[in-house]
């Protein structure tokens, strides 16, 4: 199966967009290519998928989207799958702790695992880890950079207000 890489550029850096032609495969940050890029032609390097994901981000971004309807693959454990679906049960604009997730999974022991579960989503922004805080509520662990994660968080309340 051919993989696609496309590459947008957000209010908070570029994304880097993966996927075939029927789902996608990663959504992340991509610190290393240029802003300056061209876009890739949709014919010769992108798929249906990866251009729906783009469509949906600058929707998101200009604050006419609240929720993702993109077909995604994740690839993990079965604790780690109950964890990213989880997380995209979380409302837009609102947040839950790491051991709320814990909790909502079932082990409530499994704090860490959750919390390092998050860091491995391979679908940033469009499966929500970054609405998982810590339990006094302060803004923790997200591999995009906090600052991001703050950024997310501004972005929707606004919208949610």
């Amino acid at each position: 199966m051919k993989l696609f890489t496309r590459y947008y550029e957000s209010p908070i850096g570029i994304l880097e967009i993966s996927g075939t032609d029927t789902h996608l495969t990663r959504v992340g940050f991509q610190e290393s290519v240029k802003k300056t890029a061209p876009p890739l032609p949709m014919t010769a390097q992108s798929c249906p998928p990866v251009e729906a994901c783009i469509q949906q981000l600058a929707e998101y971004f200009a604050g006419n989207r609240q929720q993702f309807d993109l077909p995604i693959q994740h690839q993990g454990t079965p604790f780690q799958l109950s964890v990213w679906k989880a997380l995209e049960t979380i409302p837009f604009g609102m947040t839950i702790s790491y051991l709320g997730i814990a909790r909502q999974i079932g082990n409530e022991k499994s704090v860490r695992a959750v919390g390092m579960t998050n860091g491995n989503n391979q679908f940033g922004i469009i499966v929500p880890c970054h609405r998982v805080i810590g339990s006094k509520g302060n803004l923790v662990g997200y591999a995009g950079d906090i600052w991001r994660k703050e950024f997310l968080l501004e972005h929707e309340r606004k919208i949610n207000l």
